[in-house]
Protein backbone atom coordinates (compact mmCIF):
# COMPACT_ATOMS: atom_id res chain seq x y z
CA UNK A 1 0.00 0.00 0.00
CA UNK A 2 1.31 3.67 -1.05
CA UNK A 3 1.70 6.00 1.57
CA UNK A 4 -0.24 9.34 2.04
CA UNK A 5 -1.25 10.84 -1.53
CA UNK A 6 0.65 14.57 -2.53
CA UNK A 7 -0.79 16.74 -4.52
CA UNK A 8 1.40 17.24 -7.73
CA UNK A 9 0.62 20.54 -9.81
CA UNK A 10 3.23 19.89 -13.22
CA UNK A 11 3.06 20.26 -16.58
CA UNK A 12 5.28 22.02 -19.57
CA UNK A 13 7.22 25.70 -18.66
CA UNK A 14 5.01 28.76 -19.24
CA UNK A 15 1.71 26.53 -19.22
CA UNK A 16 0.31 28.58 -15.95
CA UNK A 17 1.52 26.61 -13.19
CA UNK A 18 2.29 28.74 -10.48
CA UNK A 19 -0.68 30.91 -10.37
CA UNK A 20 -3.13 28.15 -10.00
CA UNK A 21 -0.60 26.47 -7.39
CA UNK A 22 -0.46 29.63 -5.68
CA UNK A 23 -4.54 30.15 -5.59
CA UNK A 24 -4.78 26.72 -4.18
CA UNK A 25 -2.06 27.58 -1.78
CA UNK A 26 -3.60 30.76 -0.30
CA UNK A 27 -7.66 29.04 -0.88
CA UNK A 28 -6.61 25.59 0.92
CA UNK A 29 -3.10 26.38 3.45
CA UNK A 30 -0.51 25.24 0.94
CA UNK A 31 2.72 24.65 1.30
CA UNK A 32 4.62 24.88 -2.09
CA UNK A 33 7.37 22.59 -2.57
CA UNK A 34 8.98 23.58 -6.17
CA UNK A 35 10.37 20.50 -8.21
CA UNK A 36 12.28 23.30 -10.38
CA UNK A 37 15.77 22.45 -11.27
CA UNK A 38 17.18 25.58 -12.36
CA UNK A 39 15.31 27.40 -9.35
CA UNK A 40 17.53 25.40 -6.34
CA UNK A 41 19.87 28.13 -7.59
CA UNK A 42 20.74 30.95 -5.83
CA UNK A 43 20.98 34.06 -7.91
CA UNK A 44 19.49 32.54 -10.85
CA UNK A 45 16.04 34.51 -10.46
CA UNK A 46 14.52 36.30 -13.31
CA UNK A 47 14.95 33.79 -16.22
CA UNK A 48 13.96 29.99 -13.69
CA UNK A 49 10.98 32.12 -13.18
CA UNK A 50 11.36 32.28 -9.57
CA UNK A 51 8.26 33.65 -7.39
CA UNK A 52 8.63 37.25 -6.11
CA UNK A 53 8.57 38.77 -2.64
CA UNK A 54 4.75 39.43 -3.20
CA UNK A 55 4.29 35.54 -3.24
CA UNK A 56 6.82 34.26 -0.82
CA UNK A 57 5.17 36.46 1.53
CA UNK A 58 1.36 34.75 1.30
CA UNK A 59 2.55 31.10 0.89
CA UNK A 60 5.26 29.36 2.34
CA UNK A 61 7.66 28.04 -0.43
CA UNK A 62 10.74 25.65 -0.22
CA UNK A 63 12.81 24.33 -2.40
CA UNK A 64 14.29 27.48 -4.00
CA UNK A 65 17.67 28.89 -3.31
CA UNK A 66 19.03 25.37 -1.89
CA UNK A 67 22.49 25.49 -4.15
CA UNK A 68 25.42 27.47 -5.10
CA UNK A 69 25.24 27.40 -8.97
CA UNK A 70 28.41 25.63 -8.93
CA UNK A 71 27.07 22.80 -6.62
CA UNK A 72 25.91 19.73 -9.23
CA UNK A 73 22.34 18.59 -7.54
CA UNK A 74 20.66 15.55 -8.21
CA UNK A 75 17.24 14.18 -8.68
CA UNK A 76 17.46 12.06 -5.80
CA UNK A 77 19.45 14.79 -3.24
CA UNK A 78 15.84 16.88 -4.09
CA UNK A 79 13.62 14.09 -3.05
CA UNK A 80 15.24 13.20 0.01
CA UNK A 81 14.88 16.82 0.96
CA UNK A 82 11.50 17.28 -0.52
CA UNK A 83 10.85 14.60 1.89
CA UNK A 84 11.54 16.65 4.68
CA UNK A 85 9.60 19.71 3.50
CA UNK A 86 6.61 17.24 2.93
CA UNK A 87 6.31 16.61 6.58
CA UNK A 88 7.38 20.04 7.71
CA UNK A 89 4.46 21.72 6.37
CA UNK A 90 2.35 18.76 8.18
CA UNK A 91 3.98 19.45 11.35
CA UNK A 92 2.87 23.19 10.71
CA UNK A 93 -0.73 22.30 10.06
CA UNK A 94 -0.05 22.94 6.18
CA UNK A 95 -0.96 20.78 3.39
CA UNK A 96 2.06 19.73 0.43
CA UNK A 97 2.06 21.07 -2.68
CA UNK A 98 4.62 20.20 -5.25
CA UNK A 99 4.74 22.20 -8.42
CA UNK A 100 7.21 22.28 -11.04
CA UNK A 101 8.15 20.93 -14.48
CA UNK A 102 11.14 18.79 -13.41
CA UNK A 103 9.88 15.07 -14.24
CA UNK A 104 13.18 13.41 -13.02
CA UNK A 105 12.91 15.31 -9.48
CA UNK A 106 9.10 14.19 -9.43
CA UNK A 107 9.66 11.02 -10.37
CA UNK A 108 12.36 10.64 -8.03
CA UNK A 109 10.23 12.00 -4.87
CA UNK A 110 7.58 8.76 -5.75
CA UNK A 111 9.93 6.01 -7.53
CA UNK A 112 13.46 6.72 -5.89
CA UNK A 113 15.64 6.49 -8.64
CA UNK A 114 18.97 4.73 -8.77
CA UNK A 115 22.11 6.17 -7.53
CA UNK A 116 25.01 5.54 -10.06
CA UNK A 117 28.05 4.66 -8.51
CA UNK A 118 29.85 7.39 -7.07
CA UNK A 119 33.21 8.91 -9.30
CA UNK A 120 36.46 10.33 -8.26
CA UNK A 121 35.24 13.95 -8.04
CA UNK A 122 38.19 15.86 -9.62
CA UNK A 123 37.45 13.49 -12.76
CA UNK A 124 33.72 14.36 -12.77
CA UNK A 125 34.21 17.63 -12.67
CA UNK A 126 36.95 17.59 -15.98
CA UNK A 127 34.59 15.65 -17.58
CA UNK A 128 31.52 17.45 -16.70
CA UNK A 129 33.16 21.00 -18.28
CA UNK A 130 33.79 19.28 -21.07
CA UNK A 131 30.45 17.80 -21.82
CA UNK A 132 29.04 21.59 -20.93
CA UNK A 133 30.83 22.46 -24.07
CA UNK A 134 29.21 20.88 -26.54
CA UNK A 135 26.12 20.52 -28.87
CA UNK A 136 23.67 18.58 -27.61
CA UNK A 137 23.56 16.54 -31.03
CA UNK A 138 27.50 15.89 -30.08
CA UNK A 139 26.42 14.70 -26.33
CA UNK A 140 24.27 12.49 -28.14
CA UNK A 141 26.45 10.76 -30.93
CA UNK A 142 28.65 10.25 -27.28
CA UNK A 143 25.78 8.50 -25.96
CA UNK A 144 25.12 6.17 -28.72
CA UNK A 145 28.34 5.05 -28.49
CA UNK A 146 28.30 4.71 -25.27
CA UNK A 147 24.93 3.58 -23.90
CA UNK A 148 22.40 3.67 -27.22
CA UNK A 149 19.50 2.85 -24.72
CA UNK A 150 20.13 6.22 -23.57
CA UNK A 151 20.35 8.26 -26.65
CA UNK A 152 17.11 9.76 -26.64
CA UNK A 153 17.00 11.77 -23.70
CA UNK A 154 17.44 15.84 -22.98
CA UNK A 155 21.07 17.34 -21.96
CA UNK A 156 21.04 16.27 -18.26
CA UNK A 157 20.43 12.60 -18.99
CA UNK A 158 22.84 12.13 -21.65
CA UNK A 159 25.36 13.89 -19.77
CA UNK A 160 24.68 11.51 -16.38
CA UNK A 161 24.51 8.36 -18.78
CA UNK A 162 27.99 9.29 -20.30
CA UNK A 163 29.27 10.04 -16.97
CA UNK A 164 28.54 6.83 -15.52
CA UNK A 165 30.21 5.18 -18.39
CA UNK A 166 33.06 6.74 -18.87
CA UNK A 167 33.60 6.78 -14.82
CA UNK A 168 32.32 4.01 -13.34
CA UNK A 169 32.59 1.83 -16.47
CA UNK A 170 29.25 0.54 -17.19
CA UNK A 171 25.97 1.36 -18.90
CA UNK A 172 23.46 3.46 -16.89
CA UNK A 173 20.78 1.84 -18.62
CA UNK A 174 22.59 -1.79 -17.38
CA UNK A 175 22.81 -1.00 -13.86
CA UNK A 176 18.81 0.59 -13.83
CA UNK A 177 17.72 -2.78 -15.09
CA UNK A 178 19.72 -4.95 -12.60
CA UNK A 179 18.44 -2.38 -9.76
CA UNK A 180 14.57 -1.92 -11.00
CA UNK A 181 13.35 -5.45 -9.49
CA UNK A 182 15.05 -4.35 -5.54
CA UNK A 183 13.15 -1.02 -6.13
CA UNK A 184 9.74 -2.37 -7.20
CA UNK A 185 9.88 -4.30 -3.87
CA UNK A 186 9.93 -1.22 -2.04
CA UNK A 187 6.64 1.03 -1.33
CA UNK A 188 7.00 4.75 -1.73
CA UNK A 189 6.38 6.99 0.91
CA UNK A 190 4.01 8.92 -0.91
CA UNK A 191 1.91 8.69 -3.58
CA UNK A 192 1.13 11.23 -6.76
CA UNK A 193 -2.58 12.86 -6.95
CA UNK A 194 -1.10 15.03 -10.38
CA UNK A 195 -2.81 18.07 -11.84
CA UNK A 196 -1.16 18.52 -15.46
CA UNK A 197 -1.78 22.03 -16.57
CA UNK A 198 -1.61 22.49 -20.06
CA UNK A 199 -2.75 25.39 -22.62
CA UNK A 200 -2.39 23.14 -25.90
CA UNK A 201 -1.99 25.22 -28.76
CA UNK A 202 -1.92 28.64 -26.95
CA UNK A 203 1.84 27.12 -25.02
CA UNK A 204 3.93 28.92 -27.87
CA UNK A 205 2.34 32.40 -27.20
CA UNK A 206 2.64 32.09 -23.33
CA UNK A 207 6.57 31.17 -23.94
CA UNK A 208 7.23 33.97 -25.56
CA UNK A 209 5.53 36.63 -23.75
CA UNK A 210 7.53 35.05 -20.57
CA UNK A 211 10.27 36.14 -22.61
CA UNK A 212 9.78 39.08 -23.22
CA UNK A 213 8.39 40.04 -19.54
CA UNK A 214 11.99 38.26 -18.16
CA UNK A 215 13.56 40.99 -20.60
CA UNK A 216 11.63 43.30 -19.56
CA UNK A 217 11.97 42.38 -15.82
CA UNK A 218 16.10 42.79 -16.11
CA UNK A 219 17.18 39.46 -16.77
CA UNK A 220 19.92 41.16 -18.90
CA UNK A 221 21.33 42.84 -15.77
CA UNK A 222 20.69 39.72 -13.80
CA UNK A 223 22.92 37.63 -16.05
CA UNK A 224 25.71 40.97 -15.96
CA UNK A 225 25.72 40.71 -12.41
CA UNK A 226 26.09 36.65 -12.34
CA UNK A 227 28.84 37.09 -14.85
CA UNK A 228 30.98 38.62 -12.57
CA UNK A 229 31.27 35.96 -9.94
CA UNK A 230 29.56 32.38 -11.00
CA UNK A 231 32.03 30.65 -13.11
CA UNK A 232 31.16 29.99 -16.96
CA UNK A 233 30.66 26.38 -16.43
CA UNK A 234 28.88 26.38 -13.62
CA UNK A 235 25.62 23.88 -13.81
CA UNK A 236 23.55 26.09 -13.17
CA UNK A 237 24.10 28.14 -16.30
CA UNK A 238 22.16 25.46 -17.79
CA UNK A 239 18.70 26.68 -16.99
CA UNK A 240 17.45 27.53 -20.94
CA UNK A 241 17.58 30.78 -22.29
CA UNK A 242 20.94 31.79 -19.94
CA UNK A 243 23.58 30.69 -22.11
CA UNK A 244 21.55 32.91 -24.60
CA UNK A 245 21.31 36.02 -22.68
CA UNK A 246 25.36 35.25 -21.63
CA UNK A 247 25.98 35.75 -25.25
CA UNK A 248 23.80 38.94 -25.89
CA UNK A 249 25.28 40.55 -22.78
CA UNK A 250 29.16 39.71 -24.06
CA UNK A 251 27.92 41.76 -27.22
CA UNK A 252 27.98 37.75 -29.07
CA UNK A 253 24.68 38.77 -30.82
CA UNK A 254 21.70 41.52 -30.92
CA UNK A 255 18.68 41.63 -28.44
CA UNK A 256 16.58 40.44 -31.31
CA UNK A 257 18.01 37.55 -32.52
CA UNK A 258 18.38 37.17 -28.71
CA UNK A 259 14.93 36.64 -27.93
CA UNK A 260 14.22 34.82 -30.75
CA UNK A 261 16.81 32.27 -29.71
CA UNK A 262 15.83 32.02 -26.26
CA UNK A 263 12.15 31.42 -27.70
CA UNK A 264 13.12 28.78 -29.87
CA UNK A 265 14.78 27.33 -26.97
CA UNK A 266 12.02 27.34 -24.46
CA UNK A 267 9.76 25.87 -26.70
CA UNK A 268 11.85 23.14 -27.78
CA UNK A 269 12.25 22.68 -23.48
CA UNK A 270 8.41 22.91 -23.25
CA UNK A 271 7.57 20.28 -25.75
CA UNK A 272 10.04 17.83 -24.27
CA UNK A 273 8.20 18.32 -21.00
CA UNK A 274 4.98 18.28 -22.57
CA UNK A 275 6.18 14.73 -24.13
CA UNK A 276 7.35 13.12 -20.74
CA UNK A 277 4.15 14.12 -18.95
CA UNK A 278 2.04 12.50 -20.95
CA UNK A 279 3.68 9.58 -21.30
CA UNK A 280 5.48 8.81 -17.82
CA UNK A 281 2.86 9.57 -14.60
CA UNK A 282 1.87 5.55 -15.53
CA UNK A 283 -1.37 4.85 -13.71
CA UNK A 284 -1.73 7.18 -11.24
CA UNK A 285 -4.85 9.89 -10.39
CA UNK A 286 -4.05 12.35 -13.36
CA UNK A 287 -6.18 15.58 -13.80
CA UNK A 288 -5.25 17.45 -17.00
CA UNK A 289 -6.79 21.07 -17.59
CA UNK A 290 -6.97 24.02 -19.85
CA UNK A 291 -5.60 26.94 -17.16
CA UNK A 292 -8.05 29.00 -20.11
CA UNK A 293 -10.89 27.63 -19.77
CA UNK A 294 -13.56 28.83 -18.52
CA UNK A 295 -13.97 25.84 -16.19
CA UNK A 296 -10.92 24.88 -15.11
CA UNK A 297 -11.00 26.90 -11.33
CA UNK A 298 -13.97 24.50 -10.41
CA UNK A 299 -11.88 21.62 -11.65
CA UNK A 300 -8.96 22.01 -9.81
CA UNK A 301 -10.86 22.44 -7.15
CA UNK A 302 -12.34 19.10 -7.29
CA UNK A 303 -8.71 17.63 -8.09
CA UNK A 304 -8.17 18.94 -4.69
CA UNK A 305 -10.97 18.08 -2.82
CA UNK A 306 -10.26 14.26 -4.36
CA UNK A 307 -7.24 14.66 -1.79
CA UNK A 308 -9.33 14.43 1.29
Amino acid sequence: MAGDSIGVICGPTAAGKSAIALNVAIEYGATIISADSRQIYRGFDIGTAKPGPSELRIVPHRGIDVADPTERYSASAWATAAKGWIEEAKDSGRAPLVVGGTGLYIRALFHPLFDAPAADPGRREVLGQVMDRLPLAELRRWCRALDPGKASLGRTQLSRAIETALLAGEKLSELQRRSAGVEAESEPAFSPHYLVVDPGSRLGGRVESRVDAMLDAGWTEEVRSLMGHVPEHAPAWKASGYRVVRALVAGHIDLSSARERVIIETRQYAKRQRTWFRHQLGAASVTRVDPDDPGCAAAVERWWKELS
